[in-house]
């Protein structure tokens, strides 16, 4: 069966594809006894392969304006998505509209269901992390017939809009400035299942910049779930120096395991950077604190969230948001080499 809009498909489309009235759909959809399981389930899988979202704001249909953005993020305590957020909201609030804002942990699965939930909503437009969607949920979002913006990275295949930067290529540069530094041993400590995320993609720039100075390429340790503690960047050094006992530095795939590797390291009386040099990414207020300074790529959220405003302003005062000319803004980070690192060249 053609997909259709998502947004010009309604629940008459779905009962005359399933040959029932408009009143079994709706109350298949409530899931109410009258209806047989056998014509539920038909209703259903129709329902799923239109990409039929049931409206809960029908009142907004008029002038499709729900007055809302949703915004997904992966998490909640992450600074960097807060002040995120913060930047976006004011933003929006010069335009008259407010973010509804879901929390997806990481999960692919979780983010799915979030995602269909809030385009029940009618939002105006959809802002979300870019960290590896499933399938239905770029579905869901490609026939949405509202802009959509992928934040923090810019991915190869964009739903629509994005707003980030390379994480592949910071992480290329942070790796290229420690192997300048005199590093031949490095390590990266990233998290397990990280394909198709932002972690994976700073791996990957890892592999590049070892690869291209000729240096091993694999030499990975992935521990722990998205995103990665202080307390999962302590664990994991038994771990790497097990599996790699000459390790000369350690690229951590954040700021927070970053210091507690630095925490682990010192509670066996190695001394940083003077025996093993440790670097993180983000730019997280403990990277600035820490003691030693953490070497680190730096990114600016609240540039993102303000950029992500701009955007969205711009595309909801077209004529037909959901079919503008997808666009893409880049925010540029930079690579803080700290007190964690240091010059070995001399060594």
């Amino acid at each position: 069966m053609p997909r259709q809009d998502t947004g010009n498909v309604t629940m008459r489309d779905v009962a005359r594809a399933a040959g029932v009235s408009h009143m079994t759909v709706s109350r298949a959809l409530r899931d109410e006894g009258s209806v047989s399981p056998a014509t539920r389930a038909r209703i259903l899988d129709l329902v799923r392969a239109m990409n039929y979202v049931p409206d809960q704001m029908a009142g907004s249909l008029t002038t499709r304006r729900s007055g809302f953005v949703a915004m997904l993020i992966p998490s909640l305590n992450n600074r960097h998505f807060a002040d995120t957020v913060q930047a976006l909201t004011e933003a929006l609030e010069g335009i008259g509209r407010q973010i509804l804002l879901g929390h997806t942990g990481y999960d692919p699965a979780r983010e799915e269901k979030l995602v269909e939930s809030m385009l029940r909503r009618r939002p105006e437009a959809v802002a979300l992390s870019h960290d590896g969607h499933s399938e239905r949920t770029v579905s869901l979002l490609s026939e949405a017939g509202v802009p959509v913006i992928e934040l923090w990275e810019t991915p190869a295949r964009p739903i629509g809009h994005t707003v980030g930067f390379s994480n592949r290529a910071a992480a290329r540069r942070m790796t290229e400035r420690l192997i300048a530094a005199g590093y031949r041993r490095i390590v990266f400590l990233g998290e397990a299942d990280d394909d198709w995320t932002r972690g994976g993609a700073r791996r990957a720039g890892f592999a590049d910049a070892m690869a291209a100075a000729g240096l091993p390429s694999g030499r990975c340790v992935k521990y722990g779930h998205p995103p990665l503690s202080i307390e999962d960047g302590a664990a994991a050094l038994p771990l790497i120096l097990d599996r790699y006992p000459d390790a000369d530095c350690v690229f951590c795939v954040s700021d927070a395991p970053a210091f507690g590797l630095i925490s682990a390291l010192r509670e066996r009386g190695m001394r940083v950077p003077e025996d093993m040099g440790v670097a993180g990414f983000g730019d997280f207020e403990v990277s600035r604190f820490a003691v030693p300074a953490i070497s680190t790529v730096a990114v600016d959220p609240h540039a993102l969230g303000a950029a992500t405003g701009a955007m969205i302003a711009g595309l909801l005062a077209a004529d037909a948001p959901g079919d503008a000319a997808p666009q893409h803004t880049t925010i540029e980070t930079r690579i803080d080499i700290r007190a964690s690192t240091m010059d070995i060249r001399g060594e």
